[in-house]
């Protein structure tokens, strides 16, 4: 039997039985476009008469070197007469001709990346067939000339430009400010043009016959899933590449028929603040890709009531139905020819990340959405986003009150942008990839082939387009601040400048955009991270702690992070590192002091003069904390890195000595004597301290066990604080880690001095500290005996950087700067395993050590700490393993909380996490 590799669009369910009854399985096979459209149809929403060729068809072309499937052709050709029966028209026949369209549709909405090519089927003979029809040669040639410019660019790969020009010249002739000015003989005279354009680069004439048109156009669309912005809108998306696409062929249904047509775009609610109001576009007699284009300025959607209110009434009820029906946000296009409307596409519309949030929220109290979904729906990238910089309140007033704000523009996709401006795509990926320079990209309007450059960009401007506009779309799908359609802006390509109200601004010179409020600024301005305090996004998040089994902790050395992350919702604090209390510059002369000493008093006097700060850095971290939990690794680092560089010091010692030479009086050679004894003692002391590997020799736990007086001090300033605040009423719970444990000996051996010092503290000031001593599982060799270390520590927390490093034998930074690069481009590696947790070593060894502990201590506390604790696939390899808390940065703690309640969702029913990525029709 032969394979079915076209489905009419009222063949949904013969699409659903071939796969199974899956809508996901429908949506990989129709494609996201006609699948849906094939949806609208069984609804019984008005959607013109076509039909869709599967991706399958699409990867077998591919894969066959670019060779139709057998029976492809033939089933096309089936298909069309099926339309041409339900339509009333003929393709290719001259007194009643049937036109359609050609369009992309893969499994994931990727606006414009891919190709369409409408108004299939218009020759010389069928074009006069359609005045005959229709009485209108306006029309009939502004649908002609729009099908040699989308075939010759599309199909034949001739610039657009080249068409773009011509048009240009002939408004100019005509006196017309718009398309829409130019009467039916300059539309006719323009389409001559483009015919002889095309003739010009493909050495051929325009095709007449409409199955040529039609069967090259399907090819195109083929070809178009490989081409250069597809594929870097992928890359940007994590749309996996053998997908395909497939062709959706509908009857073409004109909105340029004249006053009582138009087409439209529009977003069921609000794309960037998620507002549940519709918002939109729509042109008045003309084609779809004036509308997203931004060729014509177009009228808001509000307009229409106005201008059409039946059919403003008629496609709100249907707008409202869709969005029902497929539980999300939609986007849709609509036509109007005639009167009449006509759906032509839905799907779930792109939207910020505050839009999203608020999307989710109100669906889920409307009804129309569980809260798990609403979890479910909203991605980690979309939390972080709410993090992104903002302009700082002052230094925006302060530009304003300089008068360096330019023009104001549609604020289309939130954030603050700074940097220079690059006039074309590739200028700016070349500036922010190959010299690191943050680009704002400038464009009269944006097209597909501009994604490359948008994706490098820290933001984009245009000087046309409205909110559903090309780079409307793209730029809320990947969270780059843009302001759109700024009327003021003139944009000069060729002398590679701008002029906004009278001000010139030059390809290189800086600008500043705020994306929420569409303002745009000369000159750089100060950004700031915003608070996250969105009232959609915390009702999320505490939704997201009531489904998620994992703690979230912070890493923090100092209160003010402290209470940065317990804003954030951290539940304590998951790693605070004593080595970075040290550089501050009262405290380093202190432990220079005691690294460079031989003698023990002098080591003490150290030590002595450092513990006040260290009590007061934890009492501050104690009440920031208050009531949660608080732990500190005990000091880490190898000595010398609290020390000058060796190089550095040999430099600096070599030329005290040549300034020696040259000293031509007594003062100077006694200062530079002085000089040269005291550097020369230091760099002794670094060659001392010395070590071919130091992160594998004398740090962490060693580090105590030489200088028990080092890590005793660190004890005493963790229980005098708390001590100190316990009797403020600050309820405390220190909790002491001990590093680089990879023996049960010096656990036992640290704890013992350690504690005494403990108990010692707290009888002194006469008060009880509930407190826990444990141990960073740093090394392979603590995995293994985690039953030996469980006996003499109520907690693990694993350190999963040094884990990696010692579990792969390879050093993070050398390996990052040099061949893990070509790992992971190569394949050898599938991911950085110091950005995500390699499953199958690392977080092995983790579950074994999880499992051979809390075998011996039911109730082992066992967390993680570093980067890995905000790594979302990491979250969700700890959660399975049964991790007691992940601790991060305070700005992932948000993230941290949404992957959480992801893992244990997603564990619960694996089927919930469809949600994520799309709705399903009810």
């Amino acid at each position: 039997m032969q394979k079915q590799w076209v489905y009419l669009l009222d063949e949904v369910e013969q699409a659903e039985k071939a796969v199974g009854g899956r809508w996901d399985d429908v949506r990989a096979l129709l494609g996201g476009k006609g699948a849906n459209l094939a949806e609208m149809v069984r609804i019984g929403i008005p959607v013109p008469p076509g039909f869709t060729i599967t991706t399958q068809a699409c990867n077998t072309y591919l894969s066959s070197g670019g060779n139709f499937p057998e029976g492809l052709w033939d089933q096309v050709l089936q298909a069309v007469t099926e339309l041409e029966r339900q339509s009333g028209h003929t393709f290719g026949d001259p007194k009643n001709p049937l036109l359609v369209s050609c369009r992309s549709g893969a499994k994931f909405s990727m606006p414009g990346m891919m190709d369409t090519v409408l108004n299939i089927g218009l020759n010389d003979e069928t074009a006069q067939g359609l005045i005959e029809m229709t009485g209108n040669a306006r029309f009939v040639y502004d649908s002609f000339r729009r099908l040699v410019q989308m075939f010759g660019s599309v199909v034949m790969g001739i610039p657009d430009d080249a068409f773009e020009e011509r048009i240009s010249a002939c408004r100019l002739d005509a006196g017309a400010a718009t398309d829409a000015e130019l009467s039916a003989e300059n539309l006719q005279q323009l389409t001559d043009a483009f015919k002889g354009i095309f003739r010009h680069y493909t050495h051929t004439d325009f095709p007449s016959h409409p199955h040529a048109q039609l069967k090259m156009a399907i090819e195109a669309v083929f070809k178009s899933w490989n081409g250069k912005r597809a594929v870097d809108y992928r890359n940007a998306a994590g749309i996996a590449h053998d997908l395909g696409t497939a062709v959706n062929i509908v009857t073409m249904v004109f909105g340029n028929l004249g006053n009582d047509s138009l087409t439209g775009v529009a977003l069921t609610r609000n794309g960037t603040t998620g507002e549940n109001r519709m918002e939109g576009d729509y042109l008045i007699n003309a084609q779809g890709e004036d509308v997203v284009a931004g060729i014509r300025r177009t009228l808001d959607l509000v307009q229409l009531k106005t201008d059409m209110p039946d059919i403003h009434a008629q496609f709100e009820q249907i707008a409202r139905r869709l969005e029902a029906h497929y539980r999300d946000m939609q986007d849709v296009e609509f036509t109007v020819e005639k009167g009449k409307l006509w759906m032509l596409q839905t799907r779930s519309g792109k939207r910020t990340a505050q839009a999203a949030v608020r999307i989710a929220v109100d669906m889920a109290e409307e009804n129309l959405i569980t809260r798990q979904e609403a979890v479910l729906r909203i991605t980690p990238e979309q939390v972080d986003f709410f993090l992104h910089p903002q302009f700082d309140r002052e230094a925006r007033a302060a530009a304003k009150a300089k008068g360096t704000m330019l023009a104001i523009g549609l604020n289309v996709s939130p954030g603050a942008a700074v940097g220079i401006v690059a006039f074309d795509a590739d200028l700016a990926e070349a500036w922010a990839k190959n010299e690191h320079k943050a680009v704002i990209m400038v464009r009269p309007e944006t097209r597909p082939d501009d994604v490359h450059g948008m994706l490098a960009a820290q933001g984009i401007l245009t000087s046309r387009g409205g909110r559903t506009s090309h780079a409307a779309l793209v730029a809320r799908q990947f969270g780059k601040p843009a302001v759109v359609g700024v009327a003021e802006l003139n944009i000069d390509i060729k002398q590679r400048q701008m002029s906004i109200n009278h001000e010139i601004i030059k390809e290189g010179d800086w600008i500043s955009i705020d994306g929420t409020a569409g303002e745009v600024f000369s000159g750089r301005i100060a950004t700031m991270i915003p608070d996250i305090m969105d009232a959609w996004l915390m009702k999320l998040l505490s939704w997201a702690d009531g489904f998620r089994r994992l703690g979230v902790r912070t890493n923090a050395d100092n209160p003010e992070d402290a209470r940065r992350a317990r804003l954030y919702g951290a539940e304590g604090i998951g790693l605070c590192r004593t080595e970075h209390m040290f550089f501050e510059a009262r405290r380093l002369p202190h432990l220079h002091k005691m690294i460079m000493t031989d003698l023990p008093i002098e080591r003490r006097e150290a030590l002595d003069a450092l513990l006040p700060f260290q009590r007061e850095d934890f009492i501050g971290l104690f009440r920031a904390m208050d009531g949660l939990p608080v732990i500190t690794r005990l000091i880490d680092p190898p000595l010398h890195e609290f020390l000058p560089d060796h190089k550095e010091l040999s430099h600096d010692l070599t030329d005290l000595k040549i300034r020696l030479k040259h000293a031509d009086t007594l003062e100077k050679v006694d200062t530079l004597l002085q000089q040269i004894n005291e550097k020369a003692h230091i760099l002794k002391r670094v060659e001392r301290l010395h070590e071919s590997n130091p992160m594998l020799g004398l740090r962490g736990v060693r580090l105590g066990i030489q200088l028990p007086e080092l890590t005793t001090m660190q004890v005493r300033a963790i229980f005098e604080a708390a001590c100190t605040v316990a009797k403020e009423g600050v309820e405390v719970h220190p909790e002491v880690m001990l590093p680089l444990i990879s023996h049960v000996n010096e656990l036992i051996s640290q704890r013992e001095i350690l504690e005494v010092e403990a108990k010692k503290v707290m009888h002194e000031q006469g008060i009880e500290i509930d407190y826990k001593f444990g141990t960073m599982i740093e090394v392979p060799r603590a995995t293994l005996v985690a039953h030996q270390l469980a006996q003499h520590a109520e907690f693990f927390s694993f350190g999963t950087n040094d884990l990696t490093q010692t579990t792969f034998g390879m050093s993070r930074d050398d390996a990052e700067a040099g061949f893990l690069i070509r790992y992971i481009g190569t394949g050898i590696m599938p991911e950085n395993p110091f950005a995500t947790l390699d499953r199958d070593g690392v977080g092995e060894l983790m579950a074994l050590c999880v499992q051979k502990g809390r075998a011996i201590r039911s109730d082992l506390e066992c967390g993680i700490c570093g980067e890995h604790g905000g790594d979302p696939k990491s979250i969700a390899l700890c959660h399975e393993i049964g991790l007691t808390y992940v601790s991060c940065s305070p700005l992932r703690v948000p993230v941290a909380r949404l992957c959480a309640a992801h893992a244990a969702l997603q564990d619960h029913c694996s089927c919930a996490v469809e949600g994520i990525q799309s709705a399903m029709p009810v």
